[in-house]
């Protein structure tokens, strides 16, 4: 049988997202592979030195995508805090850590979901996005949205918590944990969901390192880099946080890291609601951003990555990002080649793409 060439994006059912794949196939195996990204460009990094002064810079790289939304924010808070000689104090590191893991945990059970939906399990992607809105509903309590939260802001958060909230965020998490493990333990011993995805897509923890991949696709191949034990950005390790790992690199082992992760996320965020700081939820500030920074954070999908260069001024002179899924791309087209062509679904949501991020 000769050769067919298949696109893959950039609108698919399984992918709606401007990135496409053009497969090569024989035989319904994948023998070559273009990948082709960078569809929509928003020029959010110019708008970041020509639009908005650096007070409104919170809110524009939030808008980089809709799921991390809290991470950007945190990241240029972090930078600009920096170049402003801003100190916070416990609470507000501890209301940060907060919502970050409570980003991790939506952005990570929406990854899993997608994952089972193209395997095609359709009730296990409802039970896993049911499963999520405990968390959903948490961060709108806390910061009055459900997506696009604008909580970080410099200097501190843009509001408290009080007692209320902290028992109904407490109430959720159990039940959040509860419905977790449920859908933790039909991934890891359904029959039919380990054929579609254990061995698929597998990713040695040399070719992880070769490759410099990122997040959860490295650790489920057991290369131990998350930039929350790496930088001090946030007192993650006085709440309970710890590096999830697994060898076996393959689509089930991407879910089952995410899985772990959320399980911990969890039991970070029970210990900051039980032992909060007592404290102002934001500091006073003044001067402007001057000299040069790097500030590296973890988000769900990995390792991102803030410059920021200002001289005293309200426009900032550099802002420049650069986020996970664009560190993960190089090695996701090398794992299609010899691949069946059943298997791409799961292969590319597994890594959990996010274009938003990647076309700022």
């Amino acid at each position: 049988m000769g050769k067919i060439v298949i696109p893959f994006g950039s609108q698919h059912v399984a992918l709606p997202e401007p990135v496409s794949f053009l497969f090569e196939t024989k035989n319904e195996i994948i023998t070559d592979v273009e990948a082709h990204i960078g569809y929509v460009h928003r020029g959010i990094e110019k708008a970041a030195i020509t639009k908005f002064d650096y007070t409104q810079l919170t809110y524009l790289t939030a808008r980089i995508c809709g799921l991390c939304s809290i991470t950007h924010a945190g990241a240029v808070v972090h930078g600009l805090e920096k170049l402003m000689n801003v100190e916070v104090n416990d609470r507000i590191n501890y209301l940060r850590m907060l919502v970050v893991e409570l980003d991790r945990i939506h952005s990570h059970m929406l990854a899993n979901g997608h994952v089972a939906e193209v395997v095609g399990y359709e009730n296990l992607f409802m039970q896993t996005f049911k499963a999520r809105e405990d968390v959903m509903d948490i961060l709108e309590r806390i910061t009055g949205n459900r997506v696009q939260y604008d909580y970080q802001v410099i200097g501190g958060v843009s509001r408290d918590i009080d007692s209320e909230i902290v028992e109904f965020a407490k109430k959720k998490l159990k039940i959040l944990k509860e419905n977790t493990l449920k859908v933790m333990s039909f991934n890891d011993t359904d029959y039919t969901f380990g054929l579609k995805t254990k061995g698929v897509g597998t990713i040695s923890k040399k070719m992880a390192a070769k490759y410099n991949v990122a997040g959860p696709i490295a650790r489920a191949s057991g290369l131990e880099t998350d930039a929350r034990a790496e930088f001090d950005y946030l007192p993650f390790e006085e709440v309970g946080y710890k590096m999830q790992l697994r060898s076996e690199g393959d689509v089930w082992a991407r879910n089952m890291v995410r899985f772990d992760e959320v399980l911990n996320s969890i039991e970070m965020c029970e210990n900051i609601l039980d032992n909060l700081p007592v404290g102002e939820f934001k500091v006073k500030t003044k001067g402007r951003p001057n000299g040069e920074t790097v500030v590296r954070v973890e988000a769900p999908r990995g390792e991102c990555f803030y410059y920021l260069k200002g001289s005293n001024k309200k426009l900032m002179d550099r802002v420049r990002v650069r986020v996970p899924t664009y560190a993960n791309i190089p090695i996701l087209k090398e794992l299609f080649i010899d691949a069946k062509y059943s298997d791409a679904q799961a292969i590319v949501l597994s890594f959990d793409p996010c274009m938003s991020c990647t076309a700022r």
